[in-house]
């Protein structure tokens, strides 16, 4: 007897998804609840697992596009695999690498390698035997890094035996250009700023902010701190707790202009605090949720943080960590951007942008007319002026400066 694997519902917002891997090769067998395909969808990667023991068929090929509702593959009953679920995969110990399982015929990983989407990709790209990679992910997952580093690793050792093959032209373009098909993530992610931009009356305003106290309080306390909690303590919890702050005194920045059933416009008051944190993974920028922030410690935002962003750059996120938020911070400073003008994240009413800490002669604050060499970011906050007017945001952005200038009264809530 077949059985059917079929596209589960995964939302009312996502209604198709690109087959990205097969975990199992077509015609093996596979344990009841054994992962065997993932499905990369424009918000999450889902792992389709099957449903019963037996031998796999597979109906769909790497790289299609398929509907909820749509089947996938079949599985033969009773046709030599174990019933019962599948065990959990363990990783090997780097020194063991060399015993792992042989590739399979076409030259890839077999379905024992545990890898992203990602690194799968990359390495059926470029012929590489996942087999042969370390991983240095969780529990010593392949991650688009390791791959790449071994693909630098080989090229290092056969450029001077073997030049580099021509690349094909496309489409009549000059040789060295290539395609590669939009994922449904970056798709997108360019429809909703696209969007934001053609729906919102954006503007931005910009302040700058002297970081020296946070940056001393946080030299003086994070030993300390990450005793006691398991954690580092970053910037990124002292300017969610600010704003967090400041969206309390103002409720307004931290609501939806919605629609009505009447067709009349709306505003949409939120009595929680939702801040999305936006996230850069290898397949583009997700902005996973911080649920109720007005009850959260430091300790435990930065600990929600990490948890969230190595759940995003692993595809893991679900579709309630990626919706509902209210506000969203965003930090280009990490990479080094001294000054952008974030993109609204819809349907919000603002975003915050970081950036980089630069030590800047200004006039000391308590010793006016003095110049002094302080550490300062510049801060920009996007808003949607149909519902924001140029004063409450200032005003909401001055807030924002003065709790990271005075960390105490931030956490002392004052």
């Amino acid at each position: 007897m077949a059985v059917d694997i079929i596209i589960p519902e995964m939302g009312e917002s996502v209604r198709t998804g690109v087959v990205s891997r097969w975990a199992v090769a077509d015609g093996e067998t596979v344990k009841r609840d054994q992962l065997v395909m993932e499905l990369e969808t424009d918000k999450i990667t889902a792992e389709i697992t099957a449903p019963t023991a037996g031998r796999l068929k597979h109906l769909v090929k790497v790289g299609e596009t398929v509907p909820v509702g749509a089947v996938v593959a079949r599985v033969e009953e009773g046709a030599g695999a174990a019933q019962g679920p599948a065990p959990e995969p363990k990783a090997a110990p780097a020194a063991k690498a060399a015993a792992q399982p042989a590739p399979a015929a076409n030259g890839h990983a077999d379905a024992g390698v545990r890898a992203t989407p990602l690194a799968e990709k990359i390495a059926k790209e470029q012929g590489i035997d996942l087999s042969k990679v370390q991983g240095t992910g969780p529990g010593g997952k392949i991650r688009e890094q390791d791959v790449t580093g071994f693909s630098q690793s080989r090229a290092a050792t056969t450029t001077a035996a073997a030049p580099a093959a021509p690349a094909r032209p496309v489409g009549g373009t000059r040789p060295g250009t290539r395609r590669e098909r939009v994922t449904p993530l970056r798709n997108r992610i360019a429809q909703r700023l696209v969007e934001a931009q053609h729906t919102a009356a954006m503007l931005t305003t910009y302040n700058e902010v002297d970081m020296t106290n946070v940056m001393a309080l946080r030299s003086r306390y994070k030993e300390e701190f990450e005793k006691k909690h398991g954690i580092g303590l970053g910037f990124m919890s002292f300017f969610v707790k600010a704003a967090c702050q400041a969206l309390k005194a103002a409720p307004i920045v931290n609501a939806y202009l919605v629609q009505g059933q009447d067709g009349a416009m709306e505003v949409e008051y939120h009595d929680h605090v939702d801040i999305s944190v936006a996230v850069s993974t290898p397949k583009g920028l997700t902005v996973p949720v911080l649920r109720n922030v007005q009850s959260m410690s430091f300790a435990q935002i930065e600990v929600a943080i990490k948890e969230l962003a190595a759940r995003a750059r692993d595809g893991k996120l679900t579709l309630d960590e990626l919706q509902g938020g209210t506000f969203t911070v965003t930090n280009g400073g990490i990479f080094g951007s001294m000054w952008s003008m974030p993109i609204l994240n819809a349907p919000q009413t603002a975003i915050l942008g970081m950036h980089a800490i630069k030590n800047r002669p200004v006039e000391h604050p308590d010793k006016p007319g003095e110049i002094a060499l302080r550490p300062m970011m510049y801060l920009a906050m996007s808003y949607d002026h149909r519902l924001l007017d140029g004063q409450e945001s200032v005003k909401f952005l001055v807030n924002i400066k003065n709790a990271i200038e005075r960390p105490e009264r931030l956490m002392l809530e004052l």
